[in-house]
């Protein structure tokens, strides 16, 4: 069973509306987590994008969502193990007062 070629300008907005809230998130919060959260969102929204013209274009887009899935995944590690170690060490993620890992 495959997706009828109508549905890709639907698929096209809610990836255009998920990113939309990923920026809109980044931009606004001050929260380091919610501003990870939301680059994953964004990192997801580029991923519907590369499997709605799958169809059309090729089993290329699906490899490349292969590729963001591990970069979105090494960097929730290493943001999250960076932003555990700052949690420990000061007692906040507030990304306004980040100035602490400067020299």
């Amino acid at each position: 069973m495959s997706v009828p070629p109508e549905y890709l300008p639907l698929s096209l907005v809610v990836s255009a509306t998920l990113f939309t809230i990923g920026v809109g998130g980044v931009l606004l919060r001050r929260n380091a987590i919610i501003i990870f959260l939301c680059i994953e969102l964004m990192l997801n929204a580029v991923n519907l994008t590369f499997v709605a013209f799958a169809r059309q274009l090729g089993v290329d887009g699906q490899v490349f969502v292969f590729f963001v899935m591990a970069v979105a995944a090494a960097e929730a590690a290493v943001g999250l193990a960076i932003i555990i170690s700052v949690f420990r060490h000061y007692e906040m993620v507030d990304v306004e007062r980040f100035d602490l890992l400067k020299w």
